[in-house]
């Protein structure tokens, strides 16, 4: 289904990513993992088209990065880490903003199709009730919800999730991750998602890719993903760090 090969870029001067490649079937959940500063979020940036690169990015064969800006965002919908609000739109008026790229011209206003698709992924979110308030009210867990509806609203085929599980407390990071796989569940889906909790990304991907120096360091089924590479790429005994943290909840 989403095929990367041989994707490079970078912000001018030397390259942030080199020669990465993966490739993510359908109803897959690639999480990617890594240290701080190793090309992560510029990978998705770039997978979605809002950084130039060399390499392809295909999906079901077609080349996502020629395609126009709207076309593209009908394909593929990014998540990025959760911002402050900065207007007051209702938390229903900011989840209908992702319908933008399905509303055909700057007169026509939004159709039965496009607010079924806002009031679908706001009850998946657990946010009907609250569908009337204005974001400037929300806590940053509750403004990150919103954000997630807003790009399931956009009807992607790809989600891609930069650090989702920012500013959720454990109930509700538990439930993003349970939205995302009942998302990606459905036919000519699949999600990628940047994740810094590593017990998480191994319980919510069927796939691991471990970023390290802007290479791919190993990609895997979850099940078979090598731990011990992780200690490499995080410079600690990732493995003696979680069983000491683990040793708290014994009786």
């Amino acid at each position: 289904m989403l095929n990367v090969r041989d994707l490079t870029c970078g912000y001018g001067g030397a390259p942030v990513l080199q020669n990465v490649s993966f490739t993510v079937p359908e109803n897959g959940r690639l999480c990617i993992l890594g240290p701080n500063g190793c090309g992560k979020t510029t990978l998705l940036r770039a997978v979605c088209g809002l950084l130039p690169h060399s390499g392809s990015v295909t999906l079901d064969g077609q080349d996502l990065t020629a395609l126009p800006p709207r076309a593209r965002a009908k394909q593929v919908a990014l998540l990025s880490q959760a911002a402050p609000a900065a207007f007051g739109y209702t938390v229903g008026q900011t989840v209908a903003m992702g319908r933008y790229a399905h509303i055909r011209g700057p007169l026509q206003g939004p159709g039965p199709a496009d607010r079924a698709a806002v009031r679908e992924s706001l009850e998946r979110t657990g946010l009907w009730e609250l569908r009337a308030r204005p974001v400037t009210e929300l806590s940053g867990g509750q403004l990150q919800r919103v954000f997630l509806a807003r790009a399931l609203a956009q009807a992607p085929r790809v989600l891609l999730l930069d650090e989702p599980t920012n500013h959720l407390d454990l109930r509700y990071q538990a439930a993003l991750a349970d939205t995302v796989r009942d998302w990606a569940a459905a036919p000519g889906r699949c999600a990628v998602a940047v994740l810094h909790d590593i017990d998480l990304a191994l319980s919510f991907a069927d796939r691991v890719l471990l970023l390290d120096g802007g290479a791919v360091k190993a990609c895997a089924p979850a099940a078979q993903f090598d731990l011990a590479l992780l200690n490499e790429a995080y410079g600690m005994d990732v493995r003696a760090y979680k069983l000491r943290t683990l040793r708290r909840w014994e009786d």
